[in-house]
């Protein structure tokens, strides 16, 4: 591979790296009281995995070597329970969703080690592709530096294209929940201004028969 197929690769690994986002590393600082919740819209059938942790922010016992305890609960979009922990000081999660739509991290302090101080979780959620774990993948398959980048961009390229067909099908099911609508109007429209126009005729045959009766015509 010479100097410009290397420049193209980058460049395009780039790009499908702006175009499919699939890791963040994000910190929670909890609320005293109530759980503090984190969502995520994730389609069918993708790899989820996360590790989390807490400890004492805003400079709070940032030498000591005690951390709070916090209670962790995710749920899937339909309120199924996916992982619960009580009273645990980091952990980790891991799953396959079945079904699109949010899926939700809640995190709560547990009160009896708050004490007043401000606790933080840092939560690195992975989905999809950032899930795989390469390094395995890289000596299973005995592959590293660009061969190994092929490797990802091609995951990438698949989960792009992936999308790309979702896309497609919910366009292709809001077209057809359109048009049907369009027809349903239509034909309401139809049959209100059937009404209207018999409710005329009948209307003006009575008045006419009226008119009639009293020899006004």
């Amino acid at each position: 591979m010479n100097l410009m197929e290397a420049r193209r690769l980058w460049a395009l690994m780039l790009a499908a790296a702006l175009v499919v986002p699939s890791a963040r590393g994000i910190w929670l600082t909890l609320p005293s009281s109530g759980p503090k919740c984190i969502s995520e819209e994730i389609d069918n059938n993708v790899v989820v995995l996360a590790d989390y942790y807490s400890f004492y922010g805003n400079g709070d016992d940032r030498n000591s070597t005690l951390f709070p305890t916090i209670s962790v609960k995710v749920k899937s979009p339909f309120g199924n329970e996916l992982h619960h922990k009580e009273k645990v000081k980091y952990g980790e999660f891991a799953f396959t969703t079945t079904e699109p739509g949010n899926y939700q991290a809640c995190f709560k302090v547990d009160s009896d080690h708050q004490n007043g101080k401000t606790v933080t979780v840092g939560l690195d959620w992975k989905i999809g592709i950032a899930a795989k774990y390469w390094d395995s993948i890289a000596k299973k398959e005995k592959v590293e530096g660009l061969d190994l980048e092929l490797k990802k961009l091609e995951d990438v390229v698949e989960a792009i294209h992936e999308k790309m067909n979702q896309l497609m099908s919910k366009e292709l099911k809001m077209s057809r929940a359109s048009r049907m609508t369009n027809a349903k109007v239509a034909q309401y429209s139809i049959m209100s201004l059937s009404v209207c126009i018999v409710a005329s005729v009948l209307q003006l045959l009575y008045l006419r028969r009226y008119f009639s009766k009293k020899k006004l015509i």
